[in-house]
């Protein structure tokens, strides 16, 4: 159990780890390239492992002994038949992308998880990839993981993804496509949530040397046949791990600069710098790329809609909780889908710190005071989800009693997390 200490204004600077989003697709795209890349300044933690691991399974040469600098010797899109199963643990990203890359090889691939990961859906992604000319099956039949997949290359042509809640489904897709016997059109069916993700994946793909035609509302792609080539690639510091930071200074009326993340930036998390400016605070922007967040003692609540960054929302919504007035996050169903329902689970722990909160289908209502006068301190129930655990230790900045069970889940995404959070005392 990890008790946090209030401190005062914070003032600080900070470089956080490489992007987890960032890290694992440049991971699938070297794995996938033709030759040697580089991979400068990714993030070591248990997800990225479990990605290098099953990378490794299918005959992908990863080195990582130097944390600052990875060599992947890609294997031009040849994948080979694991000796065993690909166990992922509860790592979303890497179940999907795998998934597809799997089924560019020869054989049978087994893909497992950790009791959670087999709770998550992902059958939109097996009829794409069904449509594709891919055999796979849901071990149980729930469209959930485990999955088994009789591997014997990817047929191309059209296919259907018939919603677009993930978009981790449609990144998978896209990753692998370029290695399909023909080329490849993809439609996209439904709401298309999480749209900065995917277009991260789009400027991946095209920095190691694959151009996507997609249309402007990202419901229809065409995927040219090719190779990915190996090259040298700088990860950008992660954005959803900055936002606690960030956070931290906006409660406590403090200052934080981090200096790793670049705007304009590939990830759709950094959209949290505005709505935090709405509720009060100043952002600033360094010659050197640094970008400060300057709090303050009044926040004032706003509305938003973070269907483009769920992620960030459980931040977001601790620090409403230190606002005035009435905060409403909308269009977050997807955070249901996550390695808990987040949703849910920043409703309960809010209301265990005496916030008013209301839950709905696809919303989170706060009702803030200001400074968080309604809050007092609780135990925080993390669910073995490392945002939840990191964005309330946010909360413990400012309240007195706070302290966050399971704290070891932040492995998953930062996991030198508690080291530099104590810092900011």
């Amino acid at each position: 159990m990890k008790t946090i200490t209030p401190v005062g204004p914070i003032d600080t600077t900070i470089k956080v780890p490489g992007s987890k989003s960032l890290t694992q697709r440049a991971l699938i795209a070297a794995a996938l390239a033709e030759g040697t890349s580089h991979l400068i300044g990714p993030l070591a933690s248990e997800d990225t492992r479990f990605t290098m691991e099953a990378l490794r399974l299918m005959g992908v040469v990863c080195d990582d002994s130097d944390p600052e600098r990875w060599q992947v010797q890609g294997t031009g899109g040849l994948i080979s038949t694991p000796r065993r199963d690909i166990f992922l643990g509860n790592n979303g990203t890497a179940t999907r992308f795998l998934t597809s890359v799997a089924t560019l090889g020869q054989g049978r691939f087994h893909i497992t998880g950790s009791e959670r990961m087999a709770e998550r859906p992902i059958l939109p992604l097996m009829e794409a990839l069904r449509g594709w000319g891919v055999e796979i099956d849901s071990d149980t039949g729930n469209g959930c993981p485990p999955l088994t997949i009789n591997a014997n290359g990817l047929g191309g042509g059209a296919t259907v993804l018939p919603e677009g809640k993930s978009s981790q489904y449609l990144s998978s897709l896209l990753l692998v496509a370029p290695y399909a016997a023909n080329p490849a059109a993809l439609e996209v069916r439904g709401e298309i949530l999480s749209r900065p993700y995917v277009e991260m994946t789009l400027a991946v793909m095209a920095d190691f040397g694959i151009r996507v035609e997609a249309a402007p509302t990202l419901d229809f792609f065409r995927i040219p046949q090719g190779r990915y080539q190996a090259r040298r690639y700088s990860i950008e510091g992660d954005a959803s791990g900055a936002s606690y930071f960030w956070a931290a200074a906006a409660i406590t009326g403090g200052r934080v600069t981090v200096t790793n993340i670049p705007l304009p930036s590939l990830q759709g998390d950094t959209g949290l710098l505005p709505y935090l400016g709405r509720m009060g605070c100043w952002i600033d922007l360094d010659d050197a790329g640094g970008i400060t967040l300057t709090g303050t003692d009044h926040l004032q609540a706003i509305e938003v809609d973070m269907g483009d960054m769920p992620d960030v929302a459980p931040t977001l919504a601790v620090v409403a909780a230190f606002a005035e007035g009435t905060t409403v996050i909308n269009n977050i169903a997807h955070l249901r889908i996550k390695e808990c329902d987040r949703l849910s689970a920043v409703v309960t722990e809010l209301r265990k710190l005496g916030a008013n909160v209301e839950e709905g289908p696809d919303r989170m209502i706060i009702h803030g005071k200001k400074g968080g006068a309604n809050l007092h301190g609780a135990t925080i129930t993390t669910y073995n989800d490392h945002r939840i655990a990191m964005c309330f230790a946010v909360a413990g900045l400012r309240i007195p009693g706070v302290r966050i069970t399971g704290e070891e889940c932040v492995d998953k995404s930062f996991p030198d997390f508690w080291e530099r959070f104590s810092s900011l005392a």
